[in-house]
C-alpha cells in the first residue's frame, strides 16, 4: 500500500513539473492569441489543454491527500478551495487580457452554480439512486448551503439589474464594495458554521457504508502534498493565461457564443471534483458529494466576486453581473427545484432527473439562447 502511494505520488509530481517546463518553452516562443493560428502555435495549444486537465487533477489529487488526513468536513473544504483558486486564476487571467468580455465573471459563475446544482447533484442522485434505490443526507447541512447560495446568487446576479445607481446589469463602484464585503462576511461565518460551530451539520451519515478501506496518509505524506499542491495551484496559475486565449481564439473560430468561454472555464475547473462527487455518491455517501457540488457552488460566488471586483475596480473596467432573462427564470428554478430536493433528507431518481433537464435545458440556451 504504501509503495503503490508513493508510486502516485511521484506520478503526479512529473504533472506540474512538466506543465512549468511547458510555461517556460510557450513563453520563449511567444504564445499568444495572435500566434495561436500558426503551425508552432496549433502545436502548443494542442499539448496545452491535455497538459492543464492533467495538472488541475494533480492538484486535486493532493488536496485528496491532505483532506483524508483532516477529515470532514475539512476535508472536502480543502478540496472547494483548491478548486476556487484554479478558478479564480482562469477568470483572472482572461479579464487581464485587452479584448475580454465584461461578463465573462458572471457567465462563468453562473455556469458553475448551473453545472453543480443541477448537472452534478442530478448526476450523482440519479446514479446513487440506480444503485441503492433511496440515499440519505443531512437536511441541515443541505439548508445551511442552499441559505447562503440563494442569498449570495441573487445579491450578485439578480439584484444588479434592478439597482438605480446605474443603469444596466451594473453596480455602481461602492455597491460592489458593499457586495463584496458582504459577500465575504456571509462566506465567512458560513465556514465558522461549517467547520467549528455546527460541523456535525455536514459529517457523513453513519448509515452511508463509509468504510475504513482507504489508508490513512502518513505526516510526510501529507507535508509532501501540501508542497506539491502549491506547486500544481501556481502551475495551473501559469497555464491559464494561455488556455484563456486558446478558448478565445476557438469560440471565434467557430463562431459560438461568448457564454460558452464560461462554460468551457467551469468545465475544465470541476472536473476532478465532480469526479470525485460521483465516486462519492456511487459508494453511498451522498452527504459528501452534497458537501463537494453545493459548497463548490458556495466557494464559486463567495470568492470569484470579490476577486474579479477588486480587478475591475483597479483596472477601471466594467463589471457586468446581472444576468438576462432566461438565465434569471434558470437560477430561481434551481434554487426552488433545489429547496424542494433537499428538504426531505431521502432522494431517488426522480429528483436526479428532474436537475438534469434543468442542466439540459442550460446548455441548450447557451448555444440557441
Amino acid at each position: 500500500m504504501f509503495k503503490l502511494s508513493r508510486l502516485r505520488l511521484h506520478s503526479v509530481w512529473v504533472l506540474p513539473a512538466a506543465a512549468l517546463l511547458f510555461f517556460a518553452l510557450a513563453s520563449i516562443y511567444g504564445l499568444s492569441g495572435d500566434t495561436i493560428s500558426s503551425p508552432i502555435g496549433m502545436l502548443f495549444a494542442a499539448a496545452l489543454i491535455p497538459l492543464l486537465i492533467g495538472t488541475v487533477f494533480a492538484a486535486v489529487h493532493h488536496a485528496e491527500v491532505i483532506a483524508r488526513r483532516t477529515g470532514e468536513p475539512y476535508g472536502t473544504l480543502v478540496l472547494t478551495v483548491a478548486v476556487t483558486v484554479i478558478e479564480v486564476a482562469l477568470i483572472a487571467s482572461i479579464m487581464l487580457s485587452s479584448d475580454s468580455s465584461p461578463v465573462l465573471a458572471r457567465d462563468t459563475v453562473f455556469s458553475v452554480i448551473m453545472i453543480v446544482s443541477n448537472g452534478l447533484v442530478g448526476l450523482c442522485i440519479l446514479l446513487g439512486g440506480l444503485r441503492y434505490r433511496e440515499q440519505g443526507f443531512r437536511v441541515t447541512g443541505a439548508s445551511a448551503y442552499l441559505v447562503v447560495l440563494i442569498v449570495l446568487a441573487t445579491l450578485t446576479l439578480v439584484l444588479p439589474n434592478y439597482t438605480q445607481a446605474r443603469l444596466g446589469p451594473l453596480y455602481s463602484p461602492s455597491q460592489l464594495i458593499f457586495v463584496t464585503l458582504i459577500t465575504l462576511a456571509l462566506y465567512g461565518v458560513f465556514l465558522y458554521i461549517q467547520t467549528v460551530r455546527d460541523r456535525d451539520y455536514f459529517l457523513v451519515l453513519d448509515t452511508e457504508g463509509l468504510g475504513a478501506s482507504s489508508e490513512m496518509p502518513r505526516n510526510r505524506s501529507v507535508l509532501v502534498s501540501a508542497a506539491l499542491l502549491v506547486l500544481s495551484l501556481s502551475a495551473v496559475i501559469l497555464l491559464s493565461k494561455m488556455f484563456a486565449a486558446v478558448v478565445q481564439a476557438g469560440t471565434i473560430l467557430v463562431g459560438a457564443p461568448e457564454a460558452v468561454i464560461g462554460v468551457f472555464v467551469a468545465l475544465l475547473v470541476l472536473l476532478p471534483e465532480s469526479v470525485a462527487a460521483v465516486r462519492a455518491a456511487q459508494a453511498n455517501q451522498l452527504q459528501k458529494s452534497l458537501n463537494l457540488a453545493l459548497g463548490s457552488s458556495l466557494a464559486t460566488i463567495s470568492l470569484t466576486i470579490p476577486t474579479v471586483v477588486a480587478v475591475n475596480l483597479t483596472l477601471q473596467k466594467d463589471l457586468v453581473l446581472g444576468l438576462d432573462g432566461e438565465d434569471t427564470v434558470l437560477l430561481m428554478l434551481t434554487a426552488v427545484t433545489s429547496l424542494l430536493t433537499f428538504g426531505t433528507g431521502r432522494t431517488n431518481i426522480l429528483y436526479g432527473f428532474v436537475h438534469l433537464v434543468i442542466f439540459a435545458t442550460f446548455l441548450f440556451l447557451v448555444f440557441v439562447p
